[in-house]
C-alpha cells in the first residue's frame, strides 16, 4: 500500500512538472519566439528579394531561407537529426521527394537538407505578401496546371534552373497529412524527373506531425525531436510512363520505410 502511494505521488509530481514546463514553453513561444519569427520572416523575404534582384539568385535564393529555417528550429529548441547525406553526390541535381507531415517540414528541409535547391510549389503561393515576391525572385518553380502550354512552361523553367547541382524539393502528396501517414503520391515530381532524366531522392520526415499537425494550425507548437532521413537516390533507368510509375512506386516505398512505426502505411487524405 505504501509503495502504491509513493508511485502515485511520483507520477503526480511528474505530471505537475510537465504541466509547468508546457506553460513556460507556451509563454516563451508567444511572447519571445513569435515576435522574433515574424521579424525574421520579413527580413528573410526582403533580403531574398533584394539579393536576387541585385546579385546571384542561386545564392540569395537559398542561404537566407536556410538560415531562417535553422533559426525557427533552434529558437524552439527542437532537436534535429539528419541521416543519409552520404548518399548524395557533389554537383548532382536531384528531385527530392518528401512526405508532408506538417508546417515544420519547410523549416526542417530548408535549414538542414544541406543542398541548394528550389521548391516546386503551387502558383497560389505567389499571392502571399512578401513571401510570393521573394519566391518569384528566388526562381522557385511555380506549377501552373491550367493548360498544356503552362505545364510545358513549368518544365522549361525547371530545365533551365536545375543545372550544375541545383536541385528541386517536392511534396508529392500535394497537401499535409491529417494523420501522420502517407497519402497518395501525385505524378508531377516524377514526370519532371522523367522529362529531365534526373535521379529522384526520397526523404522521410519524422516529428513534424508531432510538433504542429495540420489539425492544429495556429496552435502552440509542441516540443518534439525532428528527423530528416535522406534515402539512396533512384537513378533514371529509361524514359517513359512505365519508368515514371516504377520510380514513383520505389520512392513511395522508401519514404514509407523511414517513417516511425505508428505512421507507416497508406491513409487517404480527404483533400486528395
Amino acid at each position: 500500500m505504501q509503495h502504491n502511494n509513493k508511485t502515485a505521488a511520483s507520477a503526480e509530481r511528474k505530471t505537475l512538472f510537465g504541466t509547468v514546463l508546457t506553460l513556460l514553453y507556451r509563454l516563451y513561444t508567444f511572447f519571445i519566439f513569435l515576435p522574433l519569427f515574424l521579424l525574421a520572416s520579413l527580413i528573410t523575404a526582403v533580403v531574398t528579394a533584394v539579393g536576387c534582384r541585385l546579385g546571384d539568385g542561386h545564392f540569395w535564393g537559398y542561404h537566407p531561407g536556410r538560415l531562417w529555417g535553422q533559426f525557427v528550429i533552434r529558437a524552439l529548441f527542437l532537436p534535429v537529426k539528419v541521416e543519409g547525406r552520404e548518399h548524395l553526390r557533389d554537383k548532382q541535381s536531384y528531385v527530392f521527394v518528401a512526405n508532408h507531415q506538417g508546417a515544420f517540414d519547410i523549416f526542417l528541409v530548408y535549414g538542414f537538407l544541406g543542398r541548394n535547391f528550389k521548391w516546386l510549389m503551387k502558383k497560389s503561393i505567389r499571392k502571399i505578401p512578401f513571401v510570393g515576391i521573394a519566391c518569384e525572385y528566388a526562381h522557385h518553380i511555380f506549377v501552373d496546371k491550367s493548360g498544356a502550354s503552362k505545364i510545358k512552361r513549368t518544365y522549361d523553367q525547371a530545365r533551365e534552373t536545375l543545372r550544375e547541382g541545383m536541385s528541386v524539393v517536392v511534396f508529392p502528396e500535394g497537401a499535409r497529412t491529417f494523420t501522420g501517414h502517407l497519402g497518395v503520391f501525385r505524378r508531377g515530381a516524377f514526370m519532371l524527373a522523367n522529362e529531365l532524366q534526373l535521379p529522384v531522392c526520397p526523404i522521410t520526415i519524422n516529428g513534424s506531425f508531432n510538433v504542429m499537425p495540420r489539425t492544429k494550425d495556429w496552435h502552440f507548437p509542441v516540443w518534439h525531436p525532428l528527423t530528416l532521413t535522406i534515402h539512396k537516390p533512384i537513378e533514371p533507368k529509361g524514359k517513359g510512363a512505365e519508368f515514371e510509375q516504377a520510380t514513383m512506386k520505389e520512392a513511395y516505398e522508401s519514404v514509407n520505410s523511414g517513417l516511425e512505426e505508428q505512421y507507416k502505411g497508406f491513409v487517404e487524405n480527404p483533400d486528395q
